[in-house]
């Protein structure tokens, strides 16, 4: 009965002026679910009934089937870029120092249980190496990211942990290589004035994730449904020939083929410094800047990766059991 009642209705509801949609679900009284289905009729304002003409009412019944009017505001596309609360998975992120990735997942604490926001360490920590300076815990995280117009006034969360992404090449800081440079230095500026001689060290390091998580301001600020692919269901290991996808801020949702699996790669870091990762994965699915930080998926939902990095013709993501083993997360 309530739905015919609907279907005889709607194109009248929809007609007042402050009326954008209708539908079907259990009344509320007080912000209090009844068992009474009703006509859900949602308006951009609720207003007095003193407030409106007499023929922009909604009227309390339609026959016998109640009505129940809700205030749902403006209703319009999500865009990635732009601020929203609560945010998804999918959308514009980044350290209030970064210009901005892309919001991966909502995961949780693997003891507390804490909900907290997963995107990689260059987008939720400057590409810290932990000991350069470059972020601290408790740094503010915008939500867009700063590139997408976000400021102090659009903090999601504050940055949580991370795990440090070590390049190749790093300036040297011991005593001896100290004391070297300033030697150098001394004797440069008396031949080529306005030059300065660093000496650096090989880390020999390798990365396994560039990951890392911030904690929300208040957990109702997110919401873990990936913008356009839906709920996370599980985990899954990343095989040769799976096909993946992802839902990055700059190319929105993507799909493609596991190419190649235990691989090491030379990841420029920007301003040609490079840093090594092992035991990637690589795939053929598109993105581009601004993406990284995606949750990598399964054509059933299943995560199997973090997308931190990619070229004109490939992307490159790390194992998701790599990144919870070094977050302490999960799903």
């Amino acid at each position: 009965m309530v739905l015919k009642t609907l279907r005889r209705s709607k194109k009248k509801l929809l007609a007042l002026d402050n009326v954008i949609g209708v539908g079907v679900g259990y009344k509320e009284v007080s912000n209090r679910r009844t068992d009474d289905v009703a006509v859900l009729v949602f308006v951009r304002e609720k207003k007095a009934r003193r407030d409106l003409e007499k023929d922009q009412v909604v009227p309390r019944k339609i026959g016998s089937v109640a009505t129940d009017v809700i205030e749902i505001g403006e209703v319009r596309f999500l865009q990635r870029t732009e601020k929203a609360r609560p945010a998804q998975p999918g959308m514009s992120i980044g350290h209030y120092a970064v210009s901005a990735g892309t919001f991966g997942a909502v995961v949780k604490d693997k003891h507390t249980k804490e909900v907290l926001i997963l995107s990689n360490n260059h987008v939720l920590a400057n590409a810290t190496s932990g000991s350069d300076g470059r972020a601290k815990i408790g740094d503010p995280v915008f939500q867009p990211g700063p590139y997408d117009g976000g400021s102090k006034e659009d903090v999601i969360g504050y940055l949580e942990r991370f795990t440090p992404v070590v390049p190749m090449v790093t300036e040297a800081e011991c005593p001896v290589a100290a004391a070297a440079t300033v030697a150098a230095n001394a004797a440069v500026r008396i031949i080529r004035p306005g030059y300065r001689v660093r000496l650096e060290k090989e880390t020999r390091r390798e990365n396994l994730v560039d990951a890392a998580v911030a904690r929300p301001v208040r957990p109702n600020l997110i919401r873990p449904e990936i913008l356009e692919l839906g709920e996370v269901k599980g985990t899954a290991k990343a095989e040769l020939g799976m096909v993946v996808r992802k839902s990055g801020r700059t190319t929105g949702v993507t799909e493609g083929i596991v190419k190649a699996l235990h691989v090491n790669l030379k990841v420029n870091m920007g301003n040609d410094v490079y840093a090594m990762f092992d035991d990637q994965v690589i795939t053929s699915m598109d993105s581009a800047g601004g993406d990284s930080g995606s949750l990598v998926l399964d054509k059933n939902n299943q995560a199997v990766g973090l997308l931190f990095a990619g070229s004109d013709r490939f992307t490159v993501f790390n194992h998701l059991d790599h990144v919870m083993n070094a977050l302490n997360i999960e799903f």
